[in-house]
């Protein structure tokens, strides 16, 4: 997710808070959600949900003396900047997906974005040559050994 700076939309949390929002959260989208619902790509899930538990957890005093917030209160202190965070993130969400999606249809007038099928099939490495690369494949004899003379 792209971090954008925008007005009401950041906080700061305690050091307990930060401990759980980026120690269990992410670590509970990478073992449990992630492994359950593989199209959710765990540092998406992590940062949406990270920005949503810092809009909970948010110390007003904190974001009054580091920030030039006034008045963002979260739903722990009895304000909504919950809400504005997940409006915030709903809205990073929809642009990367625009964007992006802009960005391989320009690209996919210039080159494809997939290979063939049939090169799928045979894979990457039998375009693998290791005269460029200087390893060995599969299907070549490994070279001689090279013997050193007696000192």
């Amino acid at each position: 997710i792209s971090y954008v700076y925008v007005q009401n939309l950041i906080g700061l949390v305690q050091g307990w808070a930060a401990i759980i929002i980026s120690g269990s959260v992410p670590w509970f989208t990478m073992m449990v959600v992630h492994k359950k619902l593989w199209l959710l790509h765990t540092h998406a899930v992590a940062g949406y949900l990270g920005g949503i538990l810092t809009g909970i957890f948010a110390e007003p005093v904190l974001c009054s003396i580091f920030l030039p917030i006034t008045n963002s209160r979260s739903s722990v202190y009895g304000g909504v900047q919950v809400f504005k965070q997940i409006m915030g993130g709903g809205f990073i969400i929809g642009w990367n997906v625009v964007v992006t999606s802009v960005i391989c249809v320009l690209i996919s007038f210039v080159v494809q974005l997939r290979m063939p099928e049939k090169e799928l099939l045979i894979g990457d490495d039998a375009k693998y040559d290791s005269t460029k690369h200087g390893g060995m494949s599969d299907d070549m004899p490994p070279p001689p050994p090279q013997h050193r003379a007696p000192p």
